[in-house]
């Protein structure tokens, strides 16, 4: 295998490309803060605390509050993940049980379960999907050979006249604006008469007898 053949990628970084364009998707984050928030409020009423040879147990009459309240939030975190469409809902109902949790659950799970909830809901409430990229306009390719028509400005002079370069530094080459003048020529009269002699008075010269 040559050094210029692509290599295709792995299985592990096929699926780890896979899950990221998945949890781009969704409010990821905010479903496993909530999701986590329930563990420790769940956990702490029915834990056991051993000190040397001592069982302090921490259980208390609102276990089975605390319990609920735990898999409330678990629920919640995980339809964060896949169903998107209720993430306000979610984050209110999240906030809102991370508060009840305060004088249930051990201060909301020693106040860890509870603020997992609180940001979790907030990260939750504020996600929105994100909008798609507009498709790029194709740039359209000037002609092969040609300029650009903006170089040479269009001359508006009439067919048939020499108008002036805009281009040229020599004089200018213009057709003689006054075209009367040879018209008045070819109106007078070409008298050739001088030397008829019917027209000799007229014009003050004598024939020889």
């Amino acid at each position: 295998m040559s050094a210029e053949t692509p290599v295709a990628p792995g299985q592990f970084t096929l699926r780890r490309q896979q899950f990221r364009a998945w949890r781009g998707t969704r409010p990821f984050w905010a479903g496993l803060f909530v999701l986590f928030s329930g563990f420790p409020i769940a956990y702490f009423p029915y834990a056991h605390l051993q000190v040397g040879h001592l069982t302090l147990a921490m259980a208390t009459t609102a276990g089975a509050g605390s319990l609920i309240i735990g898999v409330l939030l678990g629920v919640l975190g995980v339809s964060l993940w896949f169903q998107k469409h209720v993430r306000t809902f979610a984050g209110v109902a999240a906030i809102l049980l991370g508060l009840v949790s305060i004088p249930v659950a051990n201060l909301g799970g020693f106040l860890i379960g509870f603020l997992f909830a609180l940001i979790g809901g907030a990260m939750a409430v504020s996600w929105a999907p994100g909008a798609p990229p507009a498709p790029e306009a194709p740039a359209a390719a000037p002609a092969a050979g040609g300029a650009p028509e903006s170089a040479f400005p269009q001359s508006t002079t009439p067919a048939g006249e020499l108008a002036e370069n805009p281009y040229s530094t020599g004089p200018a080459l213009t057709k003689d604006p006054s075209p009367a003048r040879d018209d008045d020529r070819a109106g007078e009269p070409n008298d050739l008469s001088g030397t008829s002699p019917a027209n000799n008075g007229a014009n003050g010269r004598h024939s020889a007898g």
